[in-house]
């Protein structure tokens, strides 16, 4: 079972994550590679919002695949190469999460693999068996 931390001892985050994820007794672990805007018939979406939402859409199919939901992300590491895009990414991040709060890095970027892409999250998931 994941165990969610923000303890007293260290400052509140700034939005909904949690500053660290102990994960005890045997289950299943998802690694979720780095995802883009990139839909099922390998057409990229465009602007840092829609793109956003489609990597989300990506995770969730991930996650679903595996036998998983949202709520059993426990870390995601997100990588944006729009200057001051981290409320947007965040504003879509706490919307699909809704109170769930897996531990998560935000890291502004000079490029991705494509200059096409804005915005790429990867992340991992864990389930009790």
């Amino acid at each position: 079972m994941a165990e969610f931390l923000n303890p007293p001892t260290l400052s509140k985050p700034a939005s909904r994550f949690s500053q660290g994820v102990v994960i005890c007794g045997p289950g299943r672990r998802l690694f979720i590679s780095g995802q883009v805007a990139m839909k099922a018939d390998g057409t990229l979406v465009e602007g840092l919002e829609a793109q956003t939402q489609q990597v989300f859409d990506n995770i969730e199919a991930l996650l679903c695949a595996a036998g998983m939901g949202i709520t059993d992300l426990v870390k995601l590491v997100i990588y944006c190469t729009v200057p001051g895009g981290s409320g947007v990414v965040r504003d879509i991040r706490n919307q699909r999460l809704g109170s769930h709060a897996p531990a998560s890095t935000f890291v502004q970027v000079a490029g991705l693999a494509n200059p096409a892409y804005l915005v790429e999250i990867e992340g991992e998931a864990f389930v009790n068996a």
